[in-house]
């Protein structure tokens, strides 16, 4: 994962640059969605992984089948990844794509998941407190998961914040242990 990672950053850091520097963020955003899932369709897969297309054949058709919800710089972009061999990278192209979009927007994602329904004076508190932690604007998911007994477990990124009671036994059990 790690390798396919690394081969799509320059694809996605360019797409980005590019879709910044045009004020396309959420375009390019929904073109990349749509090819992502577009390809990821069995018979289009099938067709992506024929050995009877050339690779420009395959980059022009993968632009056909998603038609005019493409515009021609991706539709570019489809053709020099076919060429390269690179079109299996579409879906970590996308990843990348949106991080680095959120970081520009200075947005982050955030789960919440609680042991309980949290009230709205609950919620926009913790959104609070979350905007000015992070220095970004929020975008909360919250989830009730009973087995946490109570409190919360917040992830945002890669940061895990385990604010609940099943979490703190889990670690006094670990200290216990040791």
């Amino acid at each position: 994962m790690a390798e396919l990672t690394t081969l799509a950053r320059p694809y996605a850091r360019a797409a980005f640059e590019y879709a910044r520097d045009a004020q396309a963020l959420e375009r390019w955003s929904n073109m990349l969605a749509t090819v992502v899932a577009v390809a990821q369709q069995p018979a289009v897969a099938k067709l992506l992984d024929s050995p009877n297309l050339t690779a420009e054949q395959k980059g022009r058709k993968l632009a056909e089948v998603c038609g005019d919800d493409l515009d021609s710089k991706i539709a570019n972009l489809l053709q020099y990844l076919a060429i390269n061999d690179r079109l299996g990278l579409l879906p970590n192209i996308q990843v990348l794509f949106e991080l680095y979009k959120a970081n520009h927007e200075k947005t982050l994602d955030v789960a919440v998941a609680t042991a309980f329904e949290m009230t709205g004076e609950q919620e926009q508190k913790l959104l609070a407190a979350l905007k000015a932690k992070l220095q970004r604007e929020i975008n909360l998911q919250t989830t009730v998961d009973g087995s946490l007994i109570g409190g919360a477990v917040v992830r945002a990124g890669d940061l895990t914040i385990d604010g609940s009671v099943r979490g703190r036994l889990a670690k006094l059990a670990e200290t216990m242990n040791v």
